[in-house]
């Protein structure tokens, strides 16, 4: 029986991540539930993190989070585990743009890189004032 949904099946996607490493950190006991494995909520804020870098080089300026959706938690992390985060730019609006963000882990640093969660991130360009602004328009 094959362990996953159809729509987790196409977050499994390819056997590479798509887009670029972003960001890369070491998951530590203290990122853990009670269950022992990553909490779910540091990987998400690890995610939106790595959006948000790429998302602000692209705009040129301030970006701000405006929603996350299709979410999966594919597979658990461990303590040890290193954790890539990978961006790739989905669309580009006006003033917003939403990117892929791909989480794939080394187990206990090694072997064959794992791909553990991934969601789609929208972000929206501010100007100074914190009114939406044309991306690439830094204010």
């Amino acid at each position: 029986m094959w362990p996953y949904t159809k729509r987790e099946a196409d977050f499994l996607g390819p056997a590479a991540p798509r887009g670029e490493l972003a960001a890369r950190t070491l998951a530590m006991p203290a990122d853990t539930n009670p269950s022992g494995d990553i909490f779910g909520g540091w990987l998400m804020s690890l995610m939106d993190s790595a959006g948000a870098i790429t998302a602000t080089r692209r705009a040129e300026g301030r970006v701000v989070t405006a929603s996350v959706s299709n979410i999966a938690f594919l597979r658990p992390v461990k303590v040890g585990d290193v954790v890539c985060c990978y961006t790739d730019i989905l669309r580009m609006g006006r003033s917003s743009m939403t990117l892929c963000v791909e989480v794939w882990v080394l187990r206990q640093g090694r072997g064959s890189r794992v791909k553990v969660t991934a969601a789609e991130f929208t972000f929206v360009a501010l100007d100074e004032t914190g009114k939406p602004r044309p991306i690439g328009a830094a204010g």
